[in-house]
């Protein structure tokens, strides 16, 4: 979000020159913002976010979440949170709950103004009644298909309801026979009286209450009426003192809808709907409806699988709250649809953990490594650098001893040329300890190496200086004796990125390696203890998160939150 402007030069001319040459841009939402706020349409700035609880909020919804709550800290106004829970269809407690967990952990704050639609079913009610006694709203006998044939197309003007002329008594008698329950689902509808022939489809006399037999997870039975989303948001932001009501812009073709519910029902100071451009990510799934069938389908282990971008997905894959809003900031806000690449996301998570975490040494795929020149008894504590870019992070002290693990990938019997690890007859550095020399190695009876031996030159002792020769290969390794062992498991999108994402029949396109467990990995000990989201970078393996669904104290698991290095550059403004 863009500071407010504040230059300080030296006076005269250069004063104003260097302030046109730093100031900082402004998207176009705060300058309309600006402008009502210097016209005086407003004396101050209140937003919110309002979701419907009919499932897990995604990526997209932060950048909408961040971009209200933003704007509300930026001018000193007020932020409101409030469930837009006018269909009972759909909706549960369950939702609101994980909605509520996810806002808060993005850190949006509504201090005590959370609120529910369903709050204002009374008020919405009145609403109505008060559009059919200004002529405004009647009741109609149209099945749902007989309607959109009155409704006429892009081209052609819709024809007048038959009822459309019904009197306001007769209107008010039957609306309120609907709230009492006598007619059934889809029997009788109410609405708005405006126009059939408007150009804009959303004009032509929209259906703004329907009867719905369903009980309320907020009222219980109380209603069998619910008003429409069209008819019920408007009047949830002028009840709430909504200035700027921001919304994407698939609502842009609804706004003379909003702005005549809240012109007719004569609020003091209305709403301004202003829309913003959505956020989309490549190569993902964020559609409730395919979410829903991978949770039902148990191709995924419930809406918060690692493998998703809901943000309780992201949260306990071991994302944090600022790098999806550095990711955000750099998405920016426009009027233009756009995709931003999954690789951007990943940068931003680097970027945030590269100095904050500590870099840990784990072997995802262990063999044995024997020294066969050390000391069998000893154990000597090695100091090591807790991020070698960060040196306030300090030290810790990690044992080393005769046998340790080492990964499987870091030894081979016959290996390539520029192949630079252990192999017979090569030295290489065990990361912070010695240079150690590769002296044969034992298979089992299937063929697969199970240790690996060597001596140690104990001269080379990383931290005294040596400098006798040097070595073209640096490996990391965990003391046998001492090995934590866990499993983790290793996330790639769920998607096949060559193929896309859909199939020619509409289904998802899996990517069948999304998801690879590794159930016997060893871990240096001081990760014994480590705690539910806690993240740890894994030298050469990348960054690594506890999952908060199947760690237990007896049983570590660990999610990758992305690998060390992409290829992908920051585009250049």
């Amino acid at each position: 979000m863009a500071e407010k402007d504040l230059v300080k030069t030296a006076a005269g001319d250069g004063e104003e020159k260097a302030a046109a040459s730093t100031a900082v841009s402004r998207n176009f939402i705060e300058q309309m913002i600006d402008k009502d706020l210097a016209e005086g349409v407003y004396d101050h700035v209140h937003t919110r976010f309002p979701p419907e609880p009919n499932g897990y909020l995604h990526i997209g919804h932060a950048k909408s979440i961040l971009l209200n709550y933003g704007l509300a800290k930026e001018y000193s106004g007020q932020f409101n949170m409030r469930f837009d829970d006018t269909n009972p269809t759909k909706e549960k407690t369950e939702f609101v709950e994980s909605i509520l967990e996810d806002i808060k952990w993005l850190g949006a704050d509504w201090e005590d103004r959370l609120f529910f639609a369903s709050d204002y079913f009374e008020q919405m009610y009145e609403g109505a009644v008060r559009l059919i006694h200004k002529g405004k709203a009647y009741v109609s006998d149209l099945s749902a298909e007989e309607m959109r044939e009155y409704r006429g197309t892009l081209t052609e003007p819709g024809k007048n309801d038959p009822n459309r002329d019904r009197s306001v008594e007769e209107n008010l008698a039957l609306f309120e026979k609907m709230k009492n329950g006598e007619f059934k689902d889809g029997e009788k509808t109410l609405r708005a009286k405006i126009d059939m022939a408007s150009p804009n489809i959303n004009m032509r006399d929209p259906v703004i209450y329907r009867v719905a037999h369903m009980s309320h997870h907020n009222t219980g039975d109380k209603w069998c009426i619910y008003p429409m989303y069209d008819f019920a948001h408007p009047i949830e932001d002028a009840i709430e003192g909504i200035t700027h009501s921001i919304c994407t812009l698939e609502f842009e073709d609804h706004r003379p809808l909003y702005d005549w519910v809240v012109r007719e029902l004569e609020y003091e100071v209305p709403p301004r709907q202003i829309e913003f451009a959505k956020m989309y990510l490549t190569n993902v799934v964020t559609g409730k409806r395919y979410i829903k069938k991978l949770v039902e389908e148990g191709i995924v282990d419930g809406w918060d699988d690692p493998r998703l971008v809901s943000i309780a997905a992201l949260r306990r894959r071991g994302f944090t709250p600022e790098s999806i809003k550095m990711f955000v900031d750099l998405c920016g806000v426009s009027k233009s649809n756009s995709s931003a690449d999954y690789a951007m996301l990943e940068y931003c998570i680097r970027e945030d953990l590269k100095l904050k975490r500590p870099r840990m040494m784990a072997v995802l795929d262990p063999v044995k490594l024997i020294i066969d020149n050390y000391p069998a008894d000893m154990t000597e504590m090695l100091e090591v650098a807790n991020n070698l870019e960060n040196e306030s992070m300090g030290v810790r002290q990690v044992p080393f001893g005769r046998e340790l693990y080492i990964d499987r990938e870091d030894f081979m019997e016959e290996p390539p040329k520029k192949y630079f690890r252990l192999f017979p007859g090569n030295e290489v550095r065990l990361m912070n300890a010695y240079f150690v020399t590769c002296t044969g190695f034992v298979k089992d009876e299937s063929g697969k190496v199970v240790e690996v031996h060597c001596t140690y030159d104990p001269e080379t002792k990383c931290g005294t200086g040596f400098t006798g020769r040097k070595v073209k290969g640096t490996i990391h390794w965990v003391p046998a004796k001492e090995a934590v062992k866990a499993e983790v498991r290793l996330y790639e999108n769920i998607i096949d990125e060559e193929k896309g994402v859909y199939n020619e029949d509409g289904s998802l396109n899996l990517n069948p390696n999304s998801l690879i467990v590794r159930k016997e990995c060893c871990l240096e000990p001081a990760l014994k203890g480590a705690m539910p989201y806690e993240s740890f970078q894994f030298v050469r393996q990348g960054y690594f998160c506890v999952d908060a669904k199947d760690a237990r104290e007896d049983r570590l698991v660990f999610n990758r939150i992305v690998s060390l290095k992409s290829s992908y550059v920051l585009p250049k403004n």
